[in-house]
């Protein structure tokens, strides 16, 4: 485990790097970009934070299109930021997709983010499958679709270390 001066260290070394180019995708079968709230969100707290949305994608929760969305836009994104899928119903795929492909994970990030969601929602925090890894060199981050858990998510625990996340695997 890093001290803290150390890990402050390597959080402004990272962030005197630049920005960092995030991609947004949406998994959802009943949303459209008019209606995708958490991009709109995201693209606001992403600019606001002065990074940049390198890609937006709305897609269905299919196994194929999850797959082929995650190798599409690595090569123009350093974290590929998905909300949606993460749940235990039929049709929550994305979690299964995704975490298939990771070459590390992060376990860290679901079993914050699950405590976080607790504290806000109970105990129906513990069907939540949001989950983080490495995956070809870039940060893939996986969240509940619903607005608050995207908040949540973002405000707590993906800005605090966006660029240093973006930055430690391109060391």
């Amino acid at each position: 485990m890093q001290d803290s001066e150390s890990a402050h260290q390597h959080k402004q070394a990272a962030a005197a790097r630049g920005p960092v180019r995030i991609a947004i995708i949406t998994v959802s079968d009943s949303r459209t970009p008019a209606t995708d709230t958490n991009a709109h969100y995201l693209r606001e707290a992403i600019a606001t934070a002065g990074h940049i949305v390198s890609a937006y994608r709305l897609i269905r929760d299919e196994p194929a299109e999850v797959a082929a969305v995650l190798e599409e836009l690595l090569a123009d994104s350093q974290i590929l930021l998905w909300n949606g899928g993460t749940g235990i119903a039929p049709r929550d795929t994305t979690y299964d997709a995704l975490s298939a492909k990771l070459e590390k994970t992060l376990p860290g990030f679901g079993e914050i983010f699950r405590m976080l969601s607790y504290q806000e929602i109970g105990s129906p925090a513990m069907m939540s499958r949001a989950t983080a890894g490495v995956y070809k060199g870039r940060v893939v981050i996986s969240t509940p679709g619903s607005p608050n858990a995207v908040k949540l998510a973002w405000e707590k625990l993906i800005l605090p270390e966006i660029a240093h996340l973006a930055w430690e695997v391109a060391r």
